[in-house]
């Protein structure tokens, strides 16, 4: 049975991936490394910062301290904040789905992106209010596809139950839905024992079949679709 709906939030709720392949372009440039677009998409994305920064100077050959690494992930959130007010893109079909599962679900973000930045997109595009729960970057030692996030987000929905709500059980893991963009974040979801709707955002869908279901658009998901996938 369908009881909660966590989503990812790059690439699934904002169209900024290419924002953020641009950001982490520029600072690694300033480090005296590069980074194109095909490594970006078939090695790094689904990566939190601070997986992305670490793997990409382990390929390089390149050390990297713990305070060297909070520079760089500091750099690219303020070079972020900047980009994001002039470059927002809202994927087709979020405004009406979001509304619509938090009158049946309760609704969480699970993201590898830095608090502040979730946090500034979602009041910006009037979203914030319908979500109970945010887990980010700063909540877990390891990013997707470690299963962390999706369970500390989980543990959110749970400790935000009104009394009516408690009176039933938890929400186990087995009755969240992960709706996904990337290969490590449909990982992740499985890990963590929830079931997960990829969407062909990033990835085409023949890369995302290890997913419970996948679609080119959030435009083509319908409530009766989601239950389905737990029937």
């Amino acid at each position: 049975m369908l009881r909660a709906v966590i989503f990812d939030f790059n690439g699934i709720l904002v169209d900024d991936e290419p924002i953020h392949w641009e950001l982490f372009r520029r600072v690694l440039q300033e480090e005296g490394l590069s980074l194109s677009d095909r490594d970006y998409y078939e090695r790094y994305l689904g990566m939190d910062d601070r997986g992305c920064f670490r793997a990409v100077f382990q390929d390089r050959g390149r050390s990297l301290n713990d305070a060297a690494l909070a520079k760089l992930i500091e750099r690219k959130a303020t070079y972020y904040r900047a980009s994001i007010a002039d470059q927002m893109v809202v994927f087709p079909g979020v405004k009406e789905l979001v509304p619509q599962l938090s009158a049946r679900f309760p609704l969480a973000v699970a993201s590898g992106a830095l608090r502040d930045e979730i946090e500034l997109v979602l009041q910006s595009i009037g979203l914030r209010n319908f979500f109970r729960a945010i887990a980010s970057a700063e909540d877990v030692a390891a990013g997707k596809p470690d299963p962390g996030i999706f369970l500390k987000a989980l543990q959110g929905i749970n400790g935000g139950l009104s009394e009516s709500e408690r009176s039933a059980e938890l929400i186990r893991p087995s009755e969240c839905l992960v709706i996904e963009d990337s290969k490590e974040g449909i990982l992740a979801a499985r890990r963590a024992g929830m079931k997960c709707l990829a969407v062909a955002n990033s990835y085409p869908a023949v890369e995302l079949k290890s997913a419970q279901a996948v679609v080119e658009s959030l435009q083509e998901v319908t409530i009766p679709k989601l239950e389905a996938l737990f029937k």
